[in-house]
C-alpha cells in the first residue's frame, strides 16, 4: 500500500501470503509512477531494503528516492517512527471495515477492490463534514 502523508491511499497491491513484502512492492510503484509523476521520496521500512533500493533507482533513473526508516539500535519495545505510522493508521482505518477485517475474500482483486471502496468512503466522509462555527 502506497499513501501519501496525509494517510490516502495512492496505490494497493494485495498478494498471496507466500509473496514477500518487497516482491510485492512492484506492482505498486508501476501504478505510482503513472498516479504521481512528481513524487519524489518513498519511505519504507527495513523489508524493502536491499534490492528494491537499486531497482527504484535503476527504474526511475534517480527520480525518486526510497528512504528506509530504521529503529533505533537501542530501542526496547514500541515506539513511533517517523513517516511509518501513516501507512499503519491507514492499515487501522482499513482495520474498521468488517470486510477488511479478516481475510474473507478468496480473490486478491476483490480484496484490493475493497480496500478502494473503503478509503473512497473515508474520504467522502471527510469531505462532507461540516463545520461548526
Amino acid at each position: 500500500m502506497a499513501v501519501d502523508t496525509l494517510g490516502l491511499l495512492w496505490s494497493v497491491s494485495v498478494t498471496p501470503a507466500n509473496v514477500q513484502d518487497r516482491d510485492g512492492a512492484f506492482p505498486v510503484l508501476s501504478e505510482l509512477s503513472y498516479a504521481c509523476p512528481r513524487l519524489k521520496t518513498l519511505f519504507a521500512d527495513g523489508t524493502f531494503a536491499g534490492f528494491l533500493v537499486d531497482y527504484i533507482d535503476f527504474a526511475t533513473e534517480g527520480a525518486w528516492k526510497l528512504e528506509i526508516v530504521r529503529k533505533p539500535e537501542d530501542q526496547k519495545g514500541f515506539s513511533v517512527l517517523p513517516k511509518r505510522w501513516i501507512v499503519e493508521r491507514t492499515f487501522a482505518w482499513n482495520g474498521r471495515y468488517r470486510r477488511l477485517s479478516k481475510d474473507y475474500e478468496a480473490r486478491p482483486q476483490t480484496s484490493e477492490a475493497l480496500i478502494y471502496w473503503a478509503q473512497t468512503h473515508r474520504l467522502l466522509r471527510y469531505l462532507t463534514k461540516t463545520k461548526t462555527s
